[in-house]
């Protein structure tokens, strides 16, 4: 049991590496929060039991090994798959530059088709994901457009673009507090690009007019409602001194309360990420951004 918890410690002391210098979306993260709860749950080992600690860190115990074997394998290259030939490699650059020829004629669906057939020909190619990423983001595909940059970012974590487009798709799901933080990654990966500079500033202001949940609470028109009735003295849900408050006016209440919660997670889900990160402790411009690679 002794070898597992120093196992476990690895694995738990790695995933906690990852959510620090990652670059990782909020979903991304809360899974692997997730992850090393049950870790430490199953195993009884935390982060700080650092008495646990092996001299090398996971990857370079992969890595020692993967080299001793004489296997290793060429980056980001998933186990048991075939290297792509030179023939596959040669035709997924040709449907890249269709795919790129596509785009200049803003026929998005067919860069996506391409950008596709190039990634199945070679996926360990961190441009295709993103320029695919890219062409999502025109068709209105934010989503799509994340997943492509998480993907391109784990190729290559120092593909700035990726972090570039990765913030443009987040600022156009409103999910500012992240874009934020790509961008500021992708600048500091290509510290010059004016691009970069002017979409973090858009997304900090978008970020700081955000309206605080007491705003959006008071413009709830349900709680306007109410709180209209109670400054008229027609009725009055929490009651005075003296009296009881109705029943079907705190009914009503409670429900304006649970649709504005609901509200508030569709249309603002990075200020309710802001809310529970606190409990546990204009648009942006693709001018430079939209040249395919």
């Amino acid at each position: 049991m002794d070898n597992k918890k120093h196992l476990a410690y690895a694995i738990i002391h790695f995933l906690h590496d990852q959510l620090r210098h990652g670059g990782l979306s909020s979903d991304a993260q809360e899974s692997l929060e997730v992850a090393i709860q049950c870790l430490e749950t199953a195993f009884g080992v935390t982060v700080e039991d650092s008495d646990l600690a092996l001299p090398q860190t996971l990857p370079e115990i992969f890595e020692a090994a993967a080299t001793a074997a004489g296997k290793e394998m060429p980056k980001n290259l998933s186990p048991g798959r075939t290297p792509p030939s030179e023939e596959d490699l040669a035709e997924a650059e040709r449907l890249k530059t269709e795919g790129n020829e596509q785009m200049k004629v803003e026929n998005f669906e067919a860069a996506v088709h391409f950008y596709g057939k190039a990634i199945e020909l070679n996926p360990a190619n961190a441009v295709y994901f993103c320029n695919r990423a890219a062409a999502y983001s025109k068709l209105g595909n934010y989503a799509g457009a994340v997943q492509d940059c998480e993907r391109a970012i784990c190729i290559d974590p120092s593909y700035s673009k990726a972090y570039g487009r990765m913030g443009l798709a987040l600022s156009s799901l409103n999910k500012h507090t992240e874009a934020v933080a790509y961008y500021k990654k992708a600048l500091e990966l290509d510290p010059d690009n004016e691009t970069y500079k002017s979409n973090l500033k858009i997304a900090e202001v978008k970020l700081r007019e955000a309206p605080s949940p007491a705003s959006n609470l008071m413009n709830n028109p349900q709680v306007q409602q109410l709180m209209s009735g109670m400054i008229s003295g027609g009725h009055n849900p929490l009651g005075t001194p003296g009296t009881s408050p109705s029943q079907n006016d705190l009914a009503s209440l409670i429900q304006a309360g649970q649709q504005f919660a609901q509200q508030m997670q569709q249309q603002n889900p990075e200020l309710i990420e802001q809310l529970r990160s606190q409990i546990r402790s204009r648009t942006p411009s693709a001018s430079n951004d939209e040249q395919q690679e």
